[in-house]
Formats: structure tokens, sequence, C-alpha cells
């Protein structure tokens, strides 16, 4: 059997099993509104989001690998275009696109034409300092943890907060070398 292609984020989003949207997203509301009851503090809370993502992401990457067909990505650049052209696609369903490129092809910018999350909600004046969608920037650094990459992910604009687009920040801090636990040569 010959070998198959990477799948386009359309082609997989069509072929796995989903959860309804509305559930989806009214969960993620209650388990936001449930982290500002608990911890009170809205900067704790967009830690608590981050963290929850990036534990997500360490495991949604193995899905993303098995399913995609995608291969190891010879850069920054193409990895970062996986991701918004596959990746948001694959999980979401939504498109996403990636510019404002640094010279050293380091740091980009990922702005998703749509927002599931977001359904259904609007910030209160006391939450004005609340990342809503912290998670996603959490499940971006886990999943490129997981391939060797360490990165920062952070907002520059989200429509919660006045702005025109969701837009994410992605910055390389560096390519970690893989480490095997044994010699192939012994």
């Amino acid at each position: 059997m010959a070998p198959t292609g990477p799948r386009s984020g359309d082609a997989i989003f069509a072929s796995v099993e989903r959860v309804n949207a509305e559930l989806f997203t009214l969960t993620y509301g209650a388990t936001v509104r449930q982290l500002l009851t608990d911890l009170e503090e809205v900067e704790e809370v967009n830690k608590q989001l981050d963290q929850m993502g990036y534990n997500i992401g360490i495991r949604l990457i193995d899905e993303f690998l098995a399913k995609s067909n995608v291969s190891r990505c010879v850069d920054f650049k193409e990895t970062a275009d996986v991701i918004a052209k596959v990746g948001f696609k694959m999980f979401l369903g939504i498109n996403a696109t990636v510019t404002n490129w640094d010279a050293d092809g380091t740091c980009c910018n990922i702005i998703l034409e749509d927002n599931p999350l977001v359904d259904f909600v609007e910030l209160p004046d006391t939450c004005q300092g609340l990342y809503y969608c912290n998670i996603l920037s959490g499940v971006i650094r886990g999943a490129l943890e997981m391939v060797s990459m360490k990165t920062e992910v952070t907002w520059l604009r989200d429509m919660l907060r006045g702005d025109d687009a969701y837009e994410l920040q992605v910055k390389l801090l560096k390519q970690v070398p893989e480490e095997y636990p044994y010699k192939d040569d012994e």
C-alpha cells in the first residue's frame, strides 16, 4: 500500500468525530467562570488557562501527528503554517492565517478568522484583564514543546477586549535538540 500524503485541515475536520459546538462553548465558559470564582484574581485565571492549555497541547500533538500525516517540518515558518492551516481547522474547524514574520523567521502572528470559544460570551468590567481564550496559547506552546520547540505565545488582539480580531503572537525561543535515551551504535 502506498504511503498517504499529508491531509488538509478540511479533510481531517470532516472525518473526525465532533462534540456539539454549543456544548463545547458552554462547557468552556463554565470552566472559566469557575476559575474566576475559585481564584478571584484575573491574572491567576490567565495563568491557569494557559497551564490547562499546555497540558492539553502536550497530549493533542500525538493525535494531530497521527491523523494529519504531516511530515517533520523543516523550519519554524513551515510549522506555524501547519498550525494555522491544519491544526486550527482540524480541532476547532476554523481558518487562521500567519502574518508579520520577523527578519529571523522566529516570530509571527496567527490571526484567527473565527473563534468558537467566544460564542455567547461578554466580559464584565471586572474581568477586563482576562484573556478568555488563553487556553489556546497554552495548547500551542505545549504542542510545540513536544516537537522540540520552546516558544512563547501571547495574545496581541482579542475581540472580547474591544479589538478588531483574534491575534496570537508565537515566538520561537529555542529549538531544543532531540535527545535519544540510547545510542544506536551499541
